[in-house]
């Protein structure tokens, strides 16, 4: 079972230190099989923006980029991706940047023309378009996510975190649920579980549920207590990001917000 430490943060104070966390849970009981640590593989990728661009002089697909990367001097990225313009927010990779994959970038030319980095797309930097539905799978990443200029892209795409793999065993169904893990941490370090507490807001309009519905239990001994509630005027669309990163994080592809809300 993989848990996010982000989203079990959520619910418990845990140790900064990995390995402390990891050999006192499996010291307790809870045997973890090893940590994953996302974004270890993205190195000096950072937000930039698009000032300009203009046909490369000697090819007829090139693109010359000038790219502000929020430092005194701008950066010129030659890109043969076509799905950029001037403004676009982008992901940029810098002199020396490293891609999942253990791939490096370094400044260089291309045709002639001097290259400061790369402009990144999705698979470049190990994300889908069910990470960010908005993005198109063939081609640069435009961004759409609120940031500025030199920010850290694992900041901005949330891809830091760390994936622990629990090996539960059969008779600990109580630890197949984020909340049941945390009450373990809580116990092995002496801290208390921080358990959710929703808030449902009524609707002000005056309508009941039971103008829509009802609910009758035909056996009160095996169903003591069965309720409902009506949800209207609900528009389908991607979760927001902080819900896409968990559910990335715990191996979940992420659908949509009335698929992925259970989870939540």
């Amino acid at each position: 079972m993989d848990i996010s430490l982000n989203w079990l943060g959520d619910y418990v104070n845990l140790p900064s230190d990995i390995k402390t966390f990891c050999d006192a849970m499996t010291m307790t009981g809870t045997k973890v099989e090893g940590y994953n640590v996302l974004g270890s593989d993205i190195e000096n990728v950072i937000v930039g923006k698009i000032m300009s661009t203009e046909p490369h002089p000697d090819s007829d697909h090139l693109i010359i980029c000038q790219v502000d990367v929020g430092k005194e001097e701008k950066l010129q990225i030659v890109t043969g991706a076509q799905n950029i313009k001037a403004g676009d927010v982008v992901p940029v990779c810098i002199d020396g940047a490293k891609l999942p994959g253990g791939k490096t970038i370094k400044n260089g030319k291309l045709r002639g023309v001097l290259s400061q980095g790369m402009l990144c797309s999705l698979g470049e930097l190990g994300l889908t378009v069910n990470d960010f539905p908005y993005a198109i799978e063939d081609g640069i990443f435009v961004l759409q996510e609120e940031c500025s200029l030199g920010d850290d892209i694992k900041d901005v795409c949330k891809i830091n975190d760390t994936v622990v793999e629990f090996e539960l065993t059969f008779n600990r169904p109580d630890c197949l649920s984020y909340i049941g893990i945390a009450r373990e941490a809580a116990a092995t370090f002496g801290e208390k579980v921080k358990l959710p507490n929703p808030k449902v807001l009524e609707c002000a309009c005056g309508e009941k549920a039971s103008d829509y519905i009802k609910v009758n239990v035909l056996n009160t001994t095996l169903c003591p207590r069965y309720t409902a509630r009506v949800v209207k005027n609900v528009k389908i669309g991607p979760s927001p990001l902080w819900l896409r990163a968990k559910l990335r994080a715990a191996g979940i592809r992420p659908i949509n917000n009335i698929v992925d809300i259970p989870i939540s």
